[in-house]
Protein backbone atom coordinates (compact mmCIF):
# COMPACT_ATOMS: atom_id res chain seq x y z
CA UNK A 1 0.00 0.00 0.00
CA UNK A 2 1.44 3.45 -1.19
CA UNK A 3 -0.95 6.42 -0.14
CA UNK A 4 1.25 9.19 -1.26
CA UNK A 5 -0.88 10.95 -3.60
CA UNK A 6 -0.78 11.54 -6.59
CA UNK A 7 -0.89 15.24 -8.46
CA UNK A 8 -4.25 14.41 -10.08
CA UNK A 9 -5.58 13.25 -6.73
CA UNK A 10 -4.12 16.34 -4.53
CA UNK A 11 -5.56 18.45 -7.33
CA UNK A 12 -9.35 16.67 -6.86
CA UNK A 13 -8.78 16.52 -2.42
CA UNK A 14 -7.85 20.50 -2.81
CA UNK A 15 -11.00 21.04 -4.77
CA UNK A 16 -13.00 19.09 -2.69
CA UNK A 17 -11.87 20.78 0.27
CA UNK A 18 -12.06 24.17 -1.31
CA UNK A 19 -15.88 23.60 -2.50
CA UNK A 20 -16.59 22.96 1.24
CA UNK A 21 -15.63 25.43 2.88
CA UNK A 22 -16.95 27.80 -0.10
CA UNK A 23 -19.80 26.45 -0.79
CA UNK A 24 -21.18 24.80 2.79
CA UNK A 25 -19.28 25.88 5.21
CA UNK A 26 -21.52 29.58 5.42
CA UNK A 27 -25.04 28.03 5.43
CA UNK A 28 -24.60 25.13 8.27
CA UNK A 29 -25.56 27.56 11.24
CA UNK A 30 -28.69 28.78 8.87
CA UNK A 31 -29.74 24.90 8.50
CA UNK A 32 -29.01 23.68 11.85
CA UNK A 33 -30.90 26.14 13.65
CA UNK A 34 -34.25 26.39 10.76
CA UNK A 35 -34.22 22.34 10.19
CA UNK A 36 -34.51 23.21 6.79
CA UNK A 37 -32.60 23.12 3.62
CA UNK A 38 -34.16 25.83 1.31
CA UNK A 39 -35.02 24.29 -2.19
CA UNK A 40 -33.32 27.01 -4.01
CA UNK A 41 -29.95 26.01 -1.80
CA UNK A 42 -29.97 22.48 -3.01
CA UNK A 43 -29.97 23.76 -6.16
CA UNK A 44 -27.37 26.01 -6.03
CA UNK A 45 -25.25 22.98 -4.00
CA UNK A 46 -26.27 20.54 -6.58
CA UNK A 47 -25.53 22.67 -9.65
CA UNK A 48 -21.79 23.86 -8.70
CA UNK A 49 -20.93 20.37 -7.52
CA UNK A 50 -21.79 19.48 -10.85
CA UNK A 51 -19.45 21.93 -12.20
CA UNK A 52 -16.61 20.80 -9.86
CA UNK A 53 -16.61 17.69 -11.02
CA UNK A 54 -17.08 15.90 -7.68
CA UNK A 55 -20.82 15.51 -8.21
CA UNK A 56 -21.61 11.09 -8.90
CA UNK A 57 -17.97 10.92 -8.24
CA UNK A 58 -18.24 7.37 -6.93
CA UNK A 59 -20.65 6.34 -10.72
CA UNK A 60 -18.43 5.18 -13.67
CA UNK A 61 -17.38 7.32 -16.03
CA UNK A 62 -19.16 5.77 -19.31
CA UNK A 63 -22.70 6.54 -17.44
CA UNK A 64 -21.34 9.88 -16.95
CA UNK A 65 -19.65 10.03 -13.07
CA UNK A 66 -15.96 10.98 -12.33
CA UNK A 67 -15.02 7.40 -11.55
CA UNK A 68 -12.86 7.80 -9.19
CA UNK A 69 -11.07 5.32 -7.75
CA UNK A 70 -11.85 4.21 -3.92
CA UNK A 71 -8.84 6.08 -2.05
CA UNK A 72 -9.68 9.09 -4.13
CA UNK A 73 -13.28 8.93 -3.22
CA UNK A 74 -12.55 8.41 0.81
CA UNK A 75 -10.60 11.36 0.69
CA UNK A 76 -12.93 13.38 -1.28
CA UNK A 77 -15.76 12.26 1.62
CA UNK A 78 -13.15 13.54 4.56
CA UNK A 79 -12.97 16.76 3.01
CA UNK A 80 -16.98 16.86 2.36
CA UNK A 81 -17.62 15.28 6.10
CA UNK A 82 -16.29 17.92 7.67
CA UNK A 83 -19.61 19.86 6.64
CA UNK A 84 -23.21 19.88 8.02
CA UNK A 85 -24.68 16.26 6.68
CA UNK A 86 -27.53 18.23 5.32
CA UNK A 87 -25.42 20.01 3.03
CA UNK A 88 -22.64 17.61 2.43
CA UNK A 89 -25.09 14.81 0.96
CA UNK A 90 -26.53 17.11 -1.46
CA UNK A 91 -23.32 16.33 -3.46
CA UNK A 92 -24.50 13.04 -4.85
CA UNK A 93 -22.95 9.97 -4.28
CA UNK A 94 -25.76 7.77 -6.01
CA UNK A 95 -26.15 4.77 -4.14
CA UNK A 96 -24.25 2.01 -5.70
CA UNK A 97 -26.84 -0.25 -5.75
CA UNK A 98 -27.99 1.08 -9.15
CA UNK A 99 -25.23 -0.06 -10.75
CA UNK A 100 -27.86 -2.88 -11.19
CA UNK A 101 -29.62 -1.37 -13.10
CA UNK A 102 -30.45 -2.97 -16.46
CA UNK A 103 -32.40 -2.55 -20.38
CA UNK A 104 -34.89 0.26 -19.56
CA UNK A 105 -33.98 1.02 -16.29
CA UNK A 106 -30.36 2.39 -17.29
CA UNK A 107 -32.15 5.59 -19.34
CA UNK A 108 -35.37 5.76 -16.62
CA UNK A 109 -33.44 6.15 -13.13
CA UNK A 110 -29.21 5.04 -13.15
CA UNK A 111 -28.05 7.81 -15.88
CA UNK A 112 -30.96 10.71 -14.56
CA UNK A 113 -29.79 10.04 -10.88
CA UNK A 114 -25.47 10.22 -12.20
CA UNK A 115 -26.56 13.57 -13.97
CA UNK A 116 -28.31 15.17 -10.78
CA UNK A 117 -32.20 15.19 -12.79
CA UNK A 118 -33.18 12.56 -10.51
CA UNK A 119 -32.79 11.54 -6.56
CA UNK A 120 -33.09 8.33 -4.74
CA UNK A 121 -33.59 7.10 -1.49
CA UNK A 122 -33.18 3.84 -0.11
CA UNK A 123 -35.78 1.61 2.19
CA UNK A 124 -34.64 -1.02 4.16
CA UNK A 125 -35.32 -0.33 7.64
CA UNK A 126 -38.64 -1.13 9.46
CA UNK A 127 -39.85 -0.16 12.94
CA UNK A 128 -39.76 -4.17 14.06
CA UNK A 129 -36.30 -5.20 11.93
CA UNK A 130 -33.76 -2.74 12.29
CA UNK A 131 -30.29 -4.55 12.02
CA UNK A 132 -32.36 -8.11 11.06
CA UNK A 133 -32.68 -7.43 7.67
CA UNK A 134 -34.34 -11.37 7.27
CA UNK A 135 -37.32 -10.09 9.85
CA UNK A 136 -38.50 -7.60 7.51
CA UNK A 137 -42.58 -7.76 7.33
CA UNK A 138 -42.89 -5.35 4.12
CA UNK A 139 -43.26 -7.89 1.30
CA UNK A 140 -44.39 -8.13 -2.37
CA UNK A 141 -46.18 -10.70 -3.76
CA UNK A 142 -46.44 -11.96 -7.32
CA UNK A 143 -49.91 -10.93 -8.79
CA UNK A 144 -49.52 -11.90 -12.30
CA UNK A 145 -47.32 -9.82 -14.44
CA UNK A 146 -46.21 -7.25 -11.01
CA UNK A 147 -46.15 -7.65 -7.94
CA UNK A 148 -48.32 -5.81 -4.64
CA UNK A 149 -46.52 -4.19 -2.18
CA UNK A 150 -47.96 -3.90 1.79
CA UNK A 151 -45.90 -3.14 4.53
CA UNK A 152 -44.15 -0.22 6.43
CA UNK A 153 -40.94 1.29 6.29
CA UNK A 154 -38.76 3.96 8.51
CA UNK A 155 -36.02 5.89 8.93
CA UNK A 156 -35.90 6.55 5.76
CA UNK A 157 -33.08 9.79 4.93
CA UNK A 158 -34.36 12.32 2.47
CA UNK A 159 -37.34 10.63 1.30
CA UNK A 160 -38.68 14.36 0.85
CA UNK A 161 -36.23 14.89 -2.06
CA UNK A 162 -36.29 11.83 -3.54
CA UNK A 163 -37.93 10.70 -7.27
CA UNK A 164 -38.15 6.90 -6.22
CA UNK A 165 -37.37 4.73 -3.97
CA UNK A 166 -34.68 1.60 -3.68
CA UNK A 167 -36.81 -0.79 -2.00
CA UNK A 168 -35.87 -3.80 -0.19
CA UNK A 169 -39.01 -6.55 0.62
CA UNK A 170 -39.71 -10.35 1.01
CA UNK A 171 -40.91 -11.89 -1.75
CA UNK A 172 -40.84 -15.41 -0.62
CA UNK A 173 -39.48 -17.89 2.07
CA UNK A 174 -36.70 -20.88 2.22
CA UNK A 175 -35.67 -23.42 4.72
CA UNK A 176 -32.56 -22.28 6.90
CA UNK A 177 -31.00 -24.08 9.52
CA UNK A 178 -32.49 -21.98 11.97
CA UNK A 179 -36.09 -22.77 10.28
CA UNK A 180 -37.71 -20.78 7.53
CA UNK A 181 -35.84 -17.54 6.26
CA UNK A 182 -37.19 -14.61 4.52
CA UNK A 183 -36.18 -14.15 0.70
CA UNK A 184 -35.69 -10.59 -0.14
CA UNK A 185 -35.74 -8.73 -3.35
CA UNK A 186 -34.86 -4.87 -4.24
CA UNK A 187 -37.43 -3.20 -6.07
CA UNK A 188 -37.58 1.08 -7.98
CA UNK A 189 -40.56 2.55 -7.00
CA UNK A 190 -41.79 5.92 -8.20
CA UNK A 191 -42.63 8.22 -5.57
CA UNK A 192 -46.28 8.99 -6.22
CA UNK A 193 -47.39 5.56 -7.32
CA UNK A 194 -50.58 4.75 -6.13
CA UNK A 195 -50.74 2.92 -2.69
CA UNK A 196 -46.88 4.52 -1.69
CA UNK A 197 -47.34 7.10 0.99
CA UNK A 198 -44.29 9.37 2.19
CA UNK A 199 -45.35 10.83 5.98
CA UNK A 200 -42.98 12.35 8.00
CA UNK A 201 -40.81 10.82 10.28
CA UNK A 202 -38.92 12.05 13.91
CA UNK A 203 -37.32 14.65 14.77
CA UNK A 204 -33.31 13.64 15.82
CA UNK A 205 -30.80 15.15 17.43
CA UNK A 206 -28.14 14.35 14.65
CA UNK A 207 -27.96 15.96 11.31
CA UNK A 208 -30.65 18.63 11.60
CA UNK A 209 -32.14 19.32 8.31
CA UNK A 210 -31.52 15.83 6.69
CA UNK A 211 -34.54 14.60 7.31
CA UNK A 212 -36.06 10.48 7.76
CA UNK A 213 -39.42 9.56 6.87
CA UNK A 214 -41.92 7.04 7.06
CA UNK A 215 -43.00 5.04 3.87
CA UNK A 216 -46.17 3.24 3.57
CA UNK A 217 -46.85 0.25 1.03
CA UNK A 218 -50.61 -0.04 1.22
CA UNK A 219 -51.80 -2.59 -2.33
CA UNK A 220 -48.87 -0.74 -4.17
CA UNK A 221 -48.24 -2.14 -7.46
CA UNK A 222 -45.41 -2.59 -10.00
CA UNK A 223 -44.67 -4.22 -12.66
CA UNK A 224 -41.79 -7.06 -13.06
CA UNK A 225 -39.83 -4.24 -14.87
CA UNK A 226 -39.34 -2.94 -11.72
CA UNK A 227 -37.04 -5.63 -9.97
CA UNK A 228 -33.59 -4.28 -9.71
CA UNK A 229 -31.14 -7.06 -10.34
CA UNK A 230 -32.97 -10.54 -9.52
CA UNK A 231 -36.09 -12.10 -7.83
CA UNK A 232 -35.28 -13.22 -4.33
CA UNK A 233 -31.39 -12.00 -4.72
CA UNK A 234 -32.02 -8.63 -2.90
CA UNK A 235 -28.73 -9.48 -0.11
CA UNK A 236 -26.63 -9.79 -3.26
CA UNK A 237 -27.90 -6.28 -4.68
CA UNK A 238 -27.36 -4.64 -1.08
CA UNK A 239 -23.63 -5.76 -0.52
CA UNK A 240 -23.15 -3.59 -3.77
CA UNK A 241 -24.14 -0.76 -1.44
CA UNK A 242 -23.22 -1.71 2.40
CA UNK A 243 -19.29 -1.87 2.35
CA UNK A 244 -18.81 1.02 0.22
CA UNK A 245 -21.80 3.07 2.35
CA UNK A 246 -19.39 2.27 5.47
CA UNK A 247 -16.67 3.22 4.03
CA UNK A 248 -18.19 6.41 3.45
CA UNK A 249 -19.16 6.91 6.47
CA UNK A 250 -15.98 5.95 8.26
CA UNK A 251 -14.58 9.04 6.18
CA UNK A 252 -17.36 11.35 7.05
CA UNK A 253 -16.29 10.88 10.37
CA UNK A 254 -12.59 11.41 9.63
CA UNK A 255 -13.65 14.59 8.21
CA UNK A 256 -15.57 15.44 11.39
CA UNK A 257 -13.00 14.27 13.48
CA UNK A 258 -10.10 16.41 11.68
CA UNK A 259 -12.30 20.08 11.82
CA UNK A 260 -12.44 19.65 15.63
CA UNK A 261 -8.94 18.70 16.22
CA UNK A 262 -8.10 21.78 14.35
CA UNK A 263 -10.52 23.90 16.08
CA UNK A 264 -9.30 22.69 19.79
CA UNK A 265 -5.67 22.77 18.94
CA UNK A 266 -5.95 26.43 17.74
CA UNK A 267 -8.23 26.86 21.02
CA UNK A 268 -5.26 25.52 22.72
CA UNK A 269 -2.69 28.03 21.53
CA UNK A 270 -4.97 31.08 21.99
CA UNK A 271 -6.39 30.42 25.43
CA UNK A 272 -4.46 31.44 28.36
CA UNK A 273 -5.37 30.84 32.04
CA UNK A 274 -3.09 31.32 34.85
CA UNK A 275 -0.72 33.28 32.46
CA UNK A 276 0.10 30.37 30.00
CA UNK A 277 -1.45 28.46 26.84
CA UNK A 278 -3.65 26.29 27.98
CA UNK A 279 -1.57 23.31 25.46
CA UNK A 280 0.89 23.93 27.74
CA UNK A 281 -0.79 21.96 30.68
CA UNK A 282 -0.20 18.34 30.14
CA UNK A 283 -4.39 17.99 31.08
CA UNK A 284 -5.07 19.34 27.62
CA UNK A 285 -1.69 18.60 25.36
CA UNK A 286 -2.49 14.86 26.18
CA UNK A 287 -5.94 14.94 25.19
CA UNK A 288 -4.47 16.58 21.64
CA UNK A 289 -1.86 13.41 21.57
CA UNK A 290 -4.80 11.13 22.04
CA UNK A 291 -6.83 12.57 19.41
CA UNK A 292 -4.84 13.33 17.10
CA UNK A 293 -3.88 10.12 17.48
CA UNK A 294 -6.75 8.09 17.36
CA UNK A 295 -7.84 9.99 14.21
CA UNK A 296 -4.63 8.82 12.15
CA UNK A 297 -4.91 4.89 13.33
CA UNK A 298 -8.55 5.72 11.94
CA UNK A 299 -7.56 6.91 8.89
CA UNK A 300 -5.21 4.55 8.17
CA UNK A 301 -7.73 1.32 8.88
CA UNK A 302 -10.19 3.64 6.23
CA UNK A 303 -7.69 4.18 3.88
CA UNK A 304 -6.64 0.34 3.45
CA UNK A 305 -9.88 -0.74 3.26
CA UNK A 306 -10.41 1.87 0.36
CA UNK A 307 -6.96 0.34 -1.19
CA UNK A 308 -8.27 -3.23 -0.50
CA UNK A 309 -11.86 -2.44 -2.52
CA UNK A 310 -9.80 -0.63 -5.32
CA UNK A 311 -7.49 -3.72 -5.56
CA UNK A 312 -11.11 -6.34 -5.50
CA UNK A 313 -10.24 -7.60 -2.23
CA UNK A 314 -11.36 -5.60 0.50
CA UNK A 315 -13.82 -7.88 2.98
CA UNK A 316 -16.62 -7.29 5.27
CA UNK A 317 -14.45 -7.02 8.01
CA UNK A 318 -12.18 -4.56 6.25
CA UNK A 319 -15.57 -2.00 6.39
CA UNK A 320 -16.26 -2.91 9.63
CA UNK A 321 -13.07 -2.11 11.00
CA UNK A 322 -13.33 1.52 9.65
CA UNK A 323 -16.69 2.39 10.10
CA UNK A 324 -16.27 1.12 13.73
CA UNK A 325 -13.35 2.49 15.13
CA UNK A 326 -13.89 5.74 12.53
CA UNK A 327 -17.15 6.13 14.16
CA UNK A 328 -15.98 5.65 17.62
CA UNK A 329 -13.13 7.72 17.34
CA UNK A 330 -15.03 10.96 15.72
CA UNK A 331 -17.30 10.80 19.01
CA UNK A 332 -14.31 10.43 21.33
CA UNK A 333 -12.21 13.38 19.47
CA UNK A 334 -15.63 15.36 19.29
CA UNK A 335 -16.04 14.94 23.00
CA UNK A 336 -12.90 15.31 24.14
CA UNK A 337 -12.49 19.01 21.93
CA UNK A 338 -15.59 20.28 23.86
CA UNK A 339 -14.00 19.44 27.18
CA UNK A 340 -10.71 21.71 25.84
CA UNK A 341 -13.16 24.48 24.87
CA UNK A 342 -14.75 23.96 29.00
CA UNK A 343 -18.46 25.56 28.48
CA UNK A 344 -18.04 27.97 25.18
CA UNK A 345 -17.50 23.99 23.64
CA UNK A 346 -21.35 23.51 23.83
CA UNK A 347 -22.69 26.99 22.84
CA UNK A 348 -23.82 26.95 18.77
CA UNK A 349 -21.65 29.95 17.94
CA UNK A 350 -19.35 26.55 17.69
CA UNK A 351 -19.46 24.37 15.18
CA UNK A 352 -18.82 21.30 17.80
CA UNK A 353 -21.83 21.19 19.65
CA UNK A 354 -23.17 20.30 16.01
CA UNK A 355 -20.09 17.50 15.34
CA UNK A 356 -20.67 16.01 18.44
CA UNK A 357 -24.91 15.81 18.19
CA UNK A 358 -24.18 14.55 14.27
CA UNK A 359 -21.43 11.82 14.92
CA UNK A 360 -23.71 9.91 17.46
CA UNK A 361 -25.82 8.42 14.88
CA UNK A 362 -22.38 7.09 12.86
CA UNK A 363 -22.41 4.44 15.45
CA UNK A 364 -25.88 3.19 14.70
CA UNK A 365 -26.64 3.98 10.93
CA UNK A 366 -25.52 1.45 8.09
CA UNK A 367 -24.75 -0.86 11.00
CA UNK A 368 -24.34 -0.34 14.39
CA UNK A 369 -21.18 -0.98 16.24
CA UNK A 370 -22.45 -4.04 17.83
CA UNK A 371 -23.23 -5.40 14.26
CA UNK A 372 -19.87 -4.41 13.09
CA UNK A 373 -18.26 -5.74 16.21
CA UNK A 374 -20.29 -8.93 15.68
CA UNK A 375 -18.88 -9.00 11.63
CA UNK A 376 -15.59 -8.91 12.96
CA UNK A 377 -15.25 -11.67 15.14
CA UNK A 378 -17.14 -13.80 13.20
CA UNK A 379 -14.35 -13.25 10.88
CA UNK A 380 -11.92 -14.44 13.26
CA UNK A 381 -13.75 -17.55 14.70
CA UNK A 382 -15.53 -18.80 11.97
CA UNK A 383 -12.37 -20.78 10.60
CA UNK A 384 -11.49 -22.43 13.80
CA UNK A 385 -14.95 -23.67 13.82
CA UNK A 386 -16.47 -21.03 16.26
Amino acid sequence: MNFGLTGEQRLIVDVACEFTERELFPYEEEVDRSGLVPPELVDQIRSRAITAGIYAANMPVEYGGAGLDPVTLALVERELGAASYALQYIVARPSNILRACKGDQIERYLLPTIRGDRVECLAMSEPDAGSDLRGMKCSAVPDGTGYTINGTKHFISHADLADYVILFAATGEEAGPRGPRKLITAFLVDIGTPGFEVRPGYRAVSNRGYHNFILNFDGCRVQESAILGEEHQGFAVANLWLGSTRLQVAAVCLGRARRAIRLATAWAVDRTQFGKQIGKFQGVSFKLADMQTRYEAAELLTLRAAWKEGEGTMSDTDAAMAKLYASEMCQFVTDEAIQIFGGMGLMDELPLERLWRDTRVDRIWDGTSEIQRHIISRSMLRPLGG
